[in-house]
């Protein structure tokens, strides 16, 4: 009886196609990355010029991404774009992480900046949830909020940040059904419809929000939204400081660095907008 005898491939052929591989997969994924800014499609011949390959290594590649389900043929004829899986896969990657894991070395770094009280909170129904909060590097003032409080959205910073970024008709039934808890905690206390409706506007367009001294007197919070990759605000981040030191020091020099921690932190959840 003859054996059958199994030759084992040379080390160098083993690397070859390793090397084969990896260069595939890599220029698999750079043309994914190239197609998503062509949602309406991307031709092949211009696909393969901007990917820095030809035509025919080009079509190789679509066609192995098209079996798997990533790209499809676009609605001109030669030209291909994305599928929704890769949506799908995107989404599936941003459910998956730790938002106080992705988010925190950038409040870390904001409270080391400006040495205030750092306010991370996220949405939940009508009301938000503090989930990390960084006390001052620098000063003596400590706030009273705490990480699990619920904070109430007609008097906050980051609550006025939900009630901005939802619809009027949310607001609208809001006001009505929160009467009883809409109430003046200090003499700055925006209780009026109207005159919330004009604030709100103005937080849409200069992308903050203030505490003006209406949850306690003696001390401001600076908010501003965080969006995700459907440009939803589902989180927003503050800093407490004392109108003492506002007024000493200024609105801008706080807000822009607030805004540029935003604006980090919306990047990582897949946010490709801007924030002015």
């Amino acid at each position: 009886m003859s054996k059958t005898i199994f030759k084992e491939k040379p080390q160098e052929k083993i690397t070859e196609e390793k090397s084969s591989g990896n260069q595939s997969l890599i220029r698999g994924l750079r043309i994914m990355d190239i197609l998503s800014n062509f949602p309406n499609g991307c031709p092949l011949i211009r696909l393969a010029e901007i990917a820095n390959l030809n035509k025919s290594t080009t079509h190789r590649l679509l066609q192995g991404l098209q079996n798997e389900g990533y790209v499809q043929p676009a609605s001109t004829a030669g030209s291909y774009r994305l599928t929704t899986k890769c949506l799908s896969l995107g989404k599936k990657t941003l459910a998956s992480l730790n938002i106080i894991h992705l988010a925190a070395p950038h409040l870390e770094q904001l409270n080391l900046s400006l040495g205030e009280t750092v306010n991370f909170s996220k949405r939940e129904n009508d009301h938000a949830i503090m989930i990390y909060k960084l006390e001052p590097t620098t000063g003596m003032m400590r706030t009273r909020s705490y990480i699990g409080q619920q904070i109430a959205l007609y008097c906050s910073a980051m609550g006025k940040i939900y009630l901005a970024y939802s619809t009027s008709e949310y607001l609208e039934q809001y006001w009505q059904s929160h009467q009883s808890i809409i109430e003046p905690l200090t003499h700055n206390t925006v209780t009026d419809l109207g005159l919330m409706k004009k604030e709100l506007a103005e937080i849409l367009r200069d992308h903050f929000a203030m505490d003006r001294e209406e949850n306690e007197l003696g001390v401001i919070c600076i908010a501003c939204p965080i969006f995700d990759f459907d440009g939803k605000v589902e989180y927003a981040v503050s800093i407490s400081l004392s109108l003492h030191k506002l007024q000493q020091q200024g609105l801008d020099p706080y807000l822009k660095q607030i805004k540029h921690t935003a604006t980090a932190i919306s990047s990582e959840l897949g946010w490709t907008g801007g924030q002015s």
